[in-house]
This record gives structure tokens, C-alpha cells and sequence, in this order.
């Protein structure tokens, strides 16, 4: 991904028991990386939250 690229991420959230989709931003501290039991993760900035959030195991994104 390229810094400063925006998108709509969508993804199963375990917390809300439910997918959500959220607007999204790709900066330098966003990463794709496995967690130590080896599940894919992406960590992005959320823009309507106004932090960093991570999917994980699967997820769908859009370029806007």
C-alpha cells in the first residue's frame, strides 16, 4: 500500500459480533504482519474513530 492512500476496509469484529466497515488511511505505522500463532493481520489508521485499529484473519478493501 502507499502512504496517504485512503480506503474502506470491511471485516468481522469479534467485539461487535458482527462485520463492520470503516474508512481507513495507509500511513508509516500501518503494517501487514502475523501474529505469534501465525494469523494475517493488517493494522490501519481508522479516520472516523481517529486511531489505529486492526483487522484480523480476513478482510475487504476498497480503494476510494
Amino acid at each position: 500500500m502507499i502512504d496517504n492512500t485512503h480506503f474502506r476496509i470491511t471485516y468481522y469484529s469479534h467485539k461487535d459480533q458482527k462485520h463492520i466497515t470503516r474508512n481507513g488511511k495507509w500511513d508509516d505505522k500501518c503494517r501487514f504482519w502475523k501474529s505469534k500463532i501465525g494469523e494475517a493481520l493488517c493494522t490501519y489508521f481508522d479516520i472516523d474513530k481517529q486511531g489505529y485499529r486492526t483487522a484480523k484473519k480476513s478482510w475487504t478493501v476498497r480503494y476510494e
